[in-house]
């Protein structure tokens, strides 16, 4: 109860008596806790030597409550002594929230400390029960009508209390109807198809858009009246909005009454103005012309292309309004362009924030805007794409603030989120003839915070043993000349794949690289390198590998050249969603080396933006290696493969295209009927004559040379077909089955829908895919086999010559990749569309290390 007391107290024990106005001598308080002395003495309008009265006093005490402080004040004298006995409001122990779902508890709890309640702060009851009642309307703005806040005060010793809140969030009221009165050029639906609220759906679950919400009403009002005002409509209105409730809260009701006016051409177009560019060149950057319909989002497109055009002339606070003049009766509009460039604007300083370990330097070296020089939006914004491109940060922001006390100064602040650029990776797998794959790699994309690239990997399953260095400076001379070197041992052994052809290397070698900058996005890099490579002939051998080891040996000494042209048009380094990349490559193993062969290589990657986190991607890769001098052939270890992940998806790695000649026995043919059934000797009832020297399997020739083993557990004894000699007719019979040999020609090509992940919020750092993979690799080099090795074999069963759109392999799945602390960690699901017999596919892969 708050109170004021003046009593006069005569001698001790004395009684009251009138109240008089006397002289403090000294001033006493009473019932302080936490409150110090001297915040009473602060608000307390009187000092010791005043002269009070009861008036005075009252006053004083009045004022001491409005500090929000206090809970009981008592004024009490003692002869001449003033005595201020306090209660304290009490102070705030605990905060408890529970039942909310919809709004976080932090966001409550920053909530509730913005207007004055947290743990040890002065308790208010008026304070929360004003909180209470804006909780509840927060709620009703997300359409939870019958959502209710519960406080409950405890009070706790030494003047302390704990508060409870408990919050019944209800339900979201969805959307029964949505009406809109009054439209006559377009459907209900056309427009309805345009707001982001929708009566409850099949896909209302997952997308919520049936569930009201005030803020999502008003951008639908918005975009409806931006829809009219983009087709000429310049004279829409909304005149109303009714939104209705069921009597249960469940269910609401929007109506929206329209007024559509006429449609409206534009009858001419005009600049106004301090034209600092020439008009004609602002008239090319126009999106509307004289006889179009008007629209609105055409006039402001038209003035942003101009203003930025300014921009890049230092005019950074260029402002070009469009404005309409309307002529109703003849339902035409004139435009007219005002220009207000202002002053041009020059750059101070180009400051950098957020690059905790990346050096300023750096991004320095990024930027095509100058300190000193006018201002260019188009710079500015280049140096915040370059920034992004280099993969280093999670977000890169860019404002341009003016220089306190000028008018033609500014500031560029770039604000950098970094991302991890090292990783330690590991790529984890398991194939049925391979066991576990393991491998693992060091890497820095920006080591040291000095944008150099350092990797020291090791692999080891069992096909592959590698171990590889790399550094690469991309500045290693100020003008943007790059250089890296790369140096690697690796040990190859297809034995265990029962897909890919079996043989053996180990391969040594490094490479020098330079790349020289054409234009800002355009790149040419040159190689040199040298290579040792030996080889060793596996158990079971293809033909067309024994043919080669013949021929050429079983040690080669390449020395290599390479040139490459990049175009990198991105928007980002890492997970891009715009843009473009090209890239086109040569190797080539030059005269002097022990085998001469070159290889052509182009890629391409296609993203665009579908809208929010939606984007389309198309890649393809475009390969072709061939032989020249002496070496006839692209050497088989140097084809193109296919399958997998980062080709085609949903097939084992390397495993598909052109397969080698398996080895085989030659074996004895028997003849065969019309139906292809084999031909036995017959006693004289007819029947087929049994020999227990037969064997149980006997062979016939197939439609391409080879022989078909076919059971004859009864052992009767064949036919056998005679060749022109008189002979018994052979054919090659394959003990192995057919295994991947690659091919000298690559083809492969990807359509993926990059879409956002759901229920999660940041996805900076996680991308999600379906895709549609198809390629696979080709030959125009098949080996083939001459009668003296392999007997009536006239062409290779397992290998066609040029491209053959009917061997094109394609695979549909969806894939998620995130980038983690110690690597991106992919996962994909594929579904082989075509596959056909002998093809080694692959539903689920899993690596660690592996990007989209």
């Amino acid at each position: 109860m708050r109170r004021v007391l003046f009593a006069l107290l005569l001698g001790v024990g004395s009684s009251a008596a009138a109240a008089e106005s006397f002289q403090i001598e000294d001033i006493r308080l009473e019932g302080l806790q936490r409150v110090s002395a001297g915040t009473v003495f602060e608000q307390l309008p009187i000092n010791v030597g005043d002269s009070v009265d009861e008036h005075r006093l009252v006053t004083a005490s009045k004022q001491l409550f409005r500090s929000g402080l206090f809970n009981d004040i008592q004024l009490l004298r003692d002869g001449d002594v003033l005595i201020v006995r306090l209660v304290e409001l009490p102070t705030i122990s605990s905060i408890e929230i529970s039942g909310n779902k919809a709004i976080q508890t932090d966001m409550l709890l920053d909530g509730l400390k913005q207007s004055g309640l947290a743990e040890g702060l002065v308790f208010k009851r008026s304070t929360l029960e004003r909180i209470s009642l804006e909780l509840e309307r927060q709620y009703v703005s997300q359409g939870r009508y019958d959502a209710r806040i519960v406080t409950d005060v405890e009070a706790l010793p030494r003047n302390r209390v704990g508060l409870n809140i408990e919050v019944e969030e209800g339900n979201v009221a969805s959307i029964a109807h949505i009406n809109i009165v009054g439209n006559e050029v377009f459907s209900d639906d056309e427009l309805l198809k345009q707001f982001e609220l929708q009566t409850s759906n099949f896909w209302s679950w997952y997308a919520s858009d049936d569930k009201y919400a005030r803020e999502k009403l008003a951008a639908d009002m918005e975009t409806l009246r931006s829809y009219y005002l983009d087709r000429g409509y310049i004279r829409f209105n909304i005149e109303s909005t009714q939104v209705s409730l069921s009597p249960n809260k469940d269910s609401v009701y929007i109506t929206l009454n329209v007024s559509e006016g006429e449609k409206y051409d534009i009858r001419d177009i005009r600049f106004a103005g301090n034209l600092v560019v020439e008009e004609e060149e602002l008239s090319q950057l126009l999106f509307v012309g004289e006889g179009d319909t008007f629209s609105r989002r055409r006039v402001t497109a038209s003035s942003d292309w101009m203003s930025k055009r300014l921009g890049n002339d230092g005019y950074t606070f260029a402002k070009v309004d469009g404005i309409p003049d309307i002529d109703d009766d003849n339902r035409q509009v004139d435009l007219t362009f005002f220009v207000e460039p202002g002053k041009r604007t020059y750059v101070r300083r180009v400051n950098f924030a957020g690059n905790e370990s990346t050096l300023d330097e750096v991004l320095r070296r990024e930027m095509l805007q100058m300190e000193g020089g006018w201002a260019s939006t188009e710079k500015i914004d280049a140096g915040k794409a370059r920034l992004d491109r280099l993969g280093f940060f999670k977000t890169v922001t860019v404002d341009t603030p003016t220089v306190p006390g000028t008018d033609d100064m500014i500031d560029v602040n770039y604000n950098v989120e970094e991302q991890l650029s090292g990783s330690l990776n590991f790529n984890v797998g398991y194939a049925g003839s391979s066991g576990v794959i393991l491998g693992a790699s060091v890497s820095q994309n920006n080591f040291m915070g000095s944008g150099n690239r350092m990797s020291l990997g090791v692999q080891k399953n069992n096909t592959v043993q590698s171990y590889n260095f790399s550094f690469f400076d991309p500045y290693y001379t100020i003008d943007g000349v790059s250089r890296g070197y790369n140096l690697f041992y690796r040990e190859t052994d297809y034995e265990s794949l029962s897909a890919v052809s079996d043989y053996q290397t180990n391969t040594k070698g490094g490479n020098l690289t330079f790349g020289y900058p054409i234009s800002n996005r355009q790149r040419l890099s040159f190689s040199a390198g040298l290579t040792s490579t030996d080889m060793f002939r596996g158990s079971t051998v293809p033909a067309e590998i024994i043919e080669f080891i013949e021929d050429e040996g079983d040690h080669f000494l390449e020395y290599k050249l390479g040139l490459s042209w990049s175009y990198n048009a991105l928007n980002r380094g890492l997970f891009p969603t715009a843009g473009t990349e090209h890239k086109v490559s040569a190797d080539i193993s030059i005269p002097g080396s022990d085998l001469t062969y070159y290889k052509l290589n182009y890629s391409a990657n296609y993203y665009f933006p579908l809208g929010g986190e939606w984007s389309l991607r198309l890649r393809t890769e475009l390969g072709y290696g061939d032989g020249f001098g002496d070496q006839e052939r692209l050497p088989f270890f140097k084809n193109f493969r296919a399958g997998g992940v980062g080709s085609v998806r949903g097939y084992s790695s390397n495993s598909l295209g052109p397969k080698g000649l398996p080895e085989y026995n030659v074996v004895e043919l028997s003849q065969t009927d019309a139906n292809g059934d084999i031909l036995y000797e017959l006693d004289e009832l007819g029947r087929p004559e049994v020999d227990t020297s037969v064997p149980t399997v006997v062979y016939k020739e197939d439609e391409d040379g080879a022989a078909v083993a076919v059971s004859n557990s009864n052992r009767y004894k064949p036919v056998y077909q005679l060749a022109d000699n008189g002979s018994i007719a052979t054919a090659p019979y394959f003990v192995e089955s057919e295994r991947a040999l690659g091919g000298n020609i690559n083809t492969e090509a990807s359509v993926e829908l990059i879409f956002p992940f759901p229920f999660v919020e940041d996805r900076s750092s996680l991308r999600s895919v379906l895709f549609l993979d198809a390629g696979n690799t080709f030959t125009d080099q098949c080996y083939t086999p001459s009668d003296s090795d392999v007997p009536t074999l006239t062409r290779h069963p397992y290998c066609e010559n040029g491209f053959d759109i009917n061997e094109v392999r394609t695979a549909v799945g969806a894939g998620v990749t995130w980038i983690t602390a110690i690597g991106p960690l992919t996962f994909t699901y594929s579904i082989p569309l075509n596959d056909k017999s002998g093809d080694r596919t692959e539903g689920f892969e899993f690596s660690l290390g592996q990007v989209f």
